[in-house]
């Protein structure tokens, strides 16, 4: 059954058309898995070049706009030709540049005649810039392209680009578009050079425009360069036998043509839908094939239409179905969840499959495409890797690297030394433990506290960035609330504050703070302040569990006999308080604002949230996490069972042999400390962070987020969208750090529950058309919308 759309919950027969029915041969685990991960859209991102702010990409005088820059509406591609020619001109060198250049050389080349190359052409003329617009065919090709009478939508209607081509309310079908455009291009003198770029080069100050088979022709040269050539690649094909036929069409021209005619057409998309609904319209006998149960992509206006036209017979709807083979008279397909196959006469097919993204032309030209596994990525992430491999190892104080000798390795420990060299007052004060500079010393001999301190210096650095870059309230708060807990609980307190109070005497001895911070050395040393030359008397690490709750930090858990203060704080944490704040703001309170791996994510990792690998293969990863976290209930009850019985050591040898990181010895490495801790949450976790998103971790592997998981299929946070206003652009999928396919549910108005959200707003800032709203359920199940901003306003 297929399900046009919803207003509020997914619909039963939404979720079983999504779920995956066969991704593990163990039942338990399947409808455990479908119950908390499989039973959303799992859509893939397409690979498009990688464009930042104002069309810029990898090659610093190369700027890609239109649809190629990610969102498919004629009034954002006028705005980013628009942009990238103010972008040029503002560039700080560009004017002196442009006094020098020599005579054939142009200031900017502009690539494609469409929309977004006219409106670059007409800014290019406001600003009296010698520019040169090449066209492999003809102008405004993809419009003229479009079948007679297309509609055409204008989106968002209350948006007016701030230049280039403009858009009349009256121009809503092809002929008037055009029209209309043509109409604006009078007033401007541009000229189109009818030649097909092969590819660009950028050497020194210029870019090389190479022209395709034109051997003798030499390269056009350009300070800058504009690629708007839109989605120009090949058509797709089904590649099934038949598909050569005359009969089969990748586009329809004239509708009236095929009137009395029995035509299918295959696609799920607007183009699909537009076009199935002209032919009918026009007399023919129409059959709509889409492979998928349901129909995620197209507008909800044309979503209507089709629905109004099924429901009347005059369109026949087959969803689920995959072509096997066209022939001269008929097109025969598979239905899924059926034996054999059905055959439809018809007089002809179009494959409204679409277009390919003309990535050659940029692999060529060297310019990065989101998703690829170039060669360079390998090398880059294996010396990642091996990096983040030494400095974990260095950090763990692993006595195999120690005993090499190397300086570099061991150097924290002479911090004392070299500090109290500096002068007699630093000596004096280094010595004084009960100083801060003493204090500070002694903190400063341990090698967790440079890797926490460049750890916070990130935070920052990278925080400060992206709150200038998203610029929105929401963004704003969150940034700093991640880097205050980063600077005070998670650094400053347990490195520096509680060992200060400490030599102050506030953490007596025998008292209830040894409960906290239990000490390391005896009750007479501790009297006569015989403190330990390799560093401070109590384990104020212990700290860090305030903020870092079981499982994800479970030293504070797992000791050698029960913490009682520890274990109390421990489960309120994870077992009371996670919960309510999961079930009111999602689990992405805690990911999003708190934890010190979110930090990590939201800032380094902000810029690199497109890298994150969508789709069903990917979303099975997602169980690791609940493999990890099973782990670490099984450890902790191992743990209490070693607790109860202390005469037995059988239970505590099985609890370190695999918990322990036993350094040196075989079964150290298959330990949950190795595996878990170090390589999944330290090395793999940051090492992928420039290359698969800085959310690889807690995606995947994260114990506590993968209780959250759970705990937020009983919560009431939600995204809500609007989908009248929904583009299928799918922005906010190619967005999301989580592998989220938002879009599959907001162009349909369902709520997005899917608990992987972390609440980074990305999707909801950077919709073009304002779809999505964070909020949770009320009482009665209506939208209660968040009252912080989470788009940027001019």
């Amino acid at each position: 059954m297929f399900t046009f759309g919803a207003t509020n919950e997914p619909s039963k027969t939404y979720q079983r058309g999504t779920r995956c029915n066969k991704c593990y041969p163990i039942p338990m685990l399947n409808r455990f898995y479908n119950w908390l991960h499989g039973q959303w859209p799992a859509g893939k991102v397409e690979p498009l070049p990688i464009v930042g702010e104002r069309g810029a990409t990898n090659l610093s005088r190369v700027r890609v706009v239109g649809d190629l820059s990610g969102v498919p509406l004629l009034k954002f591609s006028s705005e980013t030709g628009v942009q990238a020619i103010r972008a040029i001109v503002s560039e700080k060198d560009f004017h002196s540049e442009q006094a020098s250049r020599i005579d054939d050389t142009y200031d900017v080349a502009i690539i494609g005649g469409g929309v977004s190359g006219l409106s670059a052409a007409m800014e290019a003329e406001k600003h009296n810039l010698k520019y040169v617009v090449f066209e492999s065919h003809e102008l405004l090709n993809t419009i003229k392209r479009f079948p007679a009478q297309k509609p055409i939508f204008t989106y968002p209607s209350e948006m007016t680009p701030s230049g280039g081509v403009q858009y009349s309310t009256k121009s809503d079908i092809k002929e008037a578009l055009l029209e209309d455009i043509q109409q604006q291009l009078q007033d401007y003198d541009i000229s189109i050079n009818t030649s097909e770029i092969s590819h660009l080069t950028q050497k020194g100050k210029e870019v090389h425009l190479h022209h395709q088979s034109q051997t003798n022709t030499p390269p056009t040269k350009a300070l800058h360069c504009i690629v708007a050539i839109g989605r120009s690649g090949k058509y797709r094909t089904l590649n099934i036998p038949g598909e050569e036929l005359p009969k089969v069409m990748p586009r329809l021209h004239d509708p009236q043509t095929y009137s009395g005619a029995k035509v299918a057409v295959i696609g799920g998309g607007d183009s699909a839908i537009e076009s199935a609904i002209s032919l009918s319209e026009a007399g023919a006998d129409v059959t709509l094939c889409y492979r998928k149960a349901s129909l995620s992509r197209p507008k909800p206006a044309n979503q209507t239409l089709l629905k109004h036209f099924v429901t009347e017979g005059r369109l026949t709807l087959a969803l689920s179905s995959t072509p096997i083979e066209i022939t001269e008279d008929s097109l025969r397909y598979q239905t899924k969840g059926k034996e054999g196959t059905t055959s439809i006469a018809n007089n002809f097919v179009f494959t409204m499959i679409g277009r390919e993204a003309p990535l050659e032309f940029f692999r060529r030209s060297g310019i990065h495409i989101a998703g690829e596994r170039t060669p360079k990525w390998w090398i880059t992430a294996a010396f990642s890797v091996l990096f983040f491999t030494l400095l974990y190892l260095w950090k763990g104080y692993d006595s195999n690297l120690d005993s090499l000798g190397i300086s570099f390795w061991t150097w924290p420990a002479q911090m004392p030394q070299w500090m109290a060299g500096l002068n007699d007052t630093f000596a004096t004060k280094v010595s004084d433990r009960s100083t801060l500079l003493g204090t500070l010393a002694i903190s400063m001999k341990s090698r967790s506290f440079y890797y926490t301190l460049g750890y916070c210096l990130l935070v920052t650095f990278f925080g400060l960035k992206r709150i200038q870059r998203r610029k929105t309230p929401y963004v704003t708060r969150q940034t700093l609330s991640l880097m205050t807990i980063q600077w005070l609980p998670l650094f400053l307190i347990p490195e520096i504050v509680l060992p200060y109070l400490g030599y102050q005497g506030v953490f007596t001895h025998g008292s209830w703070w040894d409960g906290l911070f239990e000490p390391y050395i005896s009750s007479a040393q501790y009297t006569s302040q015989e403190w330990p030359d390799w560093g401070h008397p109590r384990a104020y690490w212990r700290a860090y569990g305030f903020i870092l709750a079981w499982p994800l930090f479970v030293y504070n858990l797992f000791t050698d006999s029960p913490m009682w203060i520890w274990l109390s704080i421990g489960l309120i944490q994870t077992f009371v308080i996670i919960p309510q704040i999961v079930r009111r703001w999602g689990k992405g309170a805690y990911c999003g604002w708190i934890c010190s791996c979110g930090a990590l994510a939201e800032t380094v990792g902000d810029t690199h949230r497109h890298k994150m690998p969508h789709g069903p293969l990917w979303n099975k990863l997602n169980l690791i996490g609940q493999i990890f976290l099973a782990s670490a209930f099984g450890l902790f009850i191992l743990r209490i069972i070693s607790w109860i019985i202390p005469g037995t050591d059988t239970f505590e040898h099985l609890f370190q042999a695999l918990f322990s990181y036993d350094k040196g010895t075989l079964s150290g490495y298959f330990s949950y400390g190795f595996i878990v801790d170090l390589v999944f949450a330290g090395i793999l976790g940051v090492a992928f962070y420039t290359h698969l998103s800085g959310r690889v971790w807690c995606r995947f592997a994260c114990p506590l987020a993968a209780l959250m998981h759970i705990y937020a299929r009983f919560g009431k946070f939600r995204i809500f969208s609007n989908k009248k206003k929904c583009i299928s652009c799918n922005v906010c999928t190619s967005v999301c750090h989580q592998g989220i396919d938002i879009m599959s549910v907001a162009n349909k108005g369902i709520p997005m529950q899917d608990p992987q959200c972390v609440r980074c707003s990305a999707c909801v800032q950077q919709c073009p058309t304002g779809v999505l709203s964070f909020g949770r359920l009320g009482k009665d199940g209506d939208p209660v919308i968040d009252g912080i901003r989470t788009r940027q306003t001019e």
